[in-house]
């Protein structure tokens, strides 16, 4: 479903991705694992076309990713992605939060957005939260509401940019809850991480990055279990 071909991005003088290559196959969940400023967050805002890049090529369903391109918009229906600030619009309640693309940007009926967006909070244990502005919910519970506008847009594929990093360590769970229940549906998804449970019990593979570069990838089993790579031994060594 995703292509990634001797992808190269830079900022400046700054090169951070330096030539990477990989695939997500449908319903498959991959992990991205590493240090701060190895590209991983990066990486995925080129595969969401909120960033340029300057060599190489990724496609989404055999279409080429292109921030400057008129069709990009289209696009970001169909592979959505959950930050890890949940940038929910502080106006708006729950449930307008998750309606709000669906309507406006997909031009489905009000009526129509709205039961679908109920059954999506429900599904996130938000269900009596419906009608909580933001700052009435707790970190975990607006990562969930963010999850919920992603699915909102009904997407063939989710990018997650560490969506536990900015939660209390007492709400994490209930959003790697959340997202296992979608990778038990058969959602595709490309994850950046630091959860290595999550990554261990979920993923399909799990890619290690440092420099910009992808250097090492495999089964969980083997990534996280049996690295290779020294470097993933010594990263591996501070987290575990």
């Amino acid at each position: 479903m995703i292509t990634i071909r001797d992808l190269h991005k830079r900022f400046g003088d700054l090169e951070v991705l330096k030539g990477i290559d990989t695939t997500v196959g449908k319903g498959e969940v991959v992990c991205l694992i590493g240090a701060s400023g190895s590209g991983k967050s990066t990486l995925l805002r080129c595969v969401n076309g909120l960033e340029t890049y300057e060599g190489g090529e990724i496609t989404f369903a055999g279409e080429k990713v292109d921030a400057r391109s008129p069709a990009i918009r289209a696009l970001r229906t169909r592979v959505t992605m959950v930050f890890q600030r949940f940038n929910l619009f502080p106006h708006r309640t729950a449930l307008e939060n998750v309606t709000e693309g669906p309507i406006h940007v997909k031009r489905e009926p009000v009526a129509a957005a709205r039961d679908h967006g109920m059954a999506l909070l429900e599904r996130m244990g938000l269900a009596a939260k419906a009608g909580a502005y933001p700052d009435q919910l707790s970190g975990g519970q607006q990562q969930r509401v963010a999850i919920a506008r992603a699915l909102a847009m009904r997407p063939e594929a989710i990018l997650f940019d560490e969506p536990t990093s900015a939660l209390d360590p007492e709400l994490v769970g209930e959003v790697l809850g959340a997202m296992r229940s979608l990778a038990d549906d058969g959602m595709t998804m490309l994850v950046v991480t630091h959860e290595m449970g999550f990554a261990r019990e979920v993923a399909d593979r799990v890619l290690f990055m440092h420099d910009g570069r992808i250097l090492e990838e495999g089964t969980p089993e083997a990534v996280l279990g049996n690295p290779r790579e020294s470097r993933t031994r010594d990263f591996l060594s501070r987290i575990l």
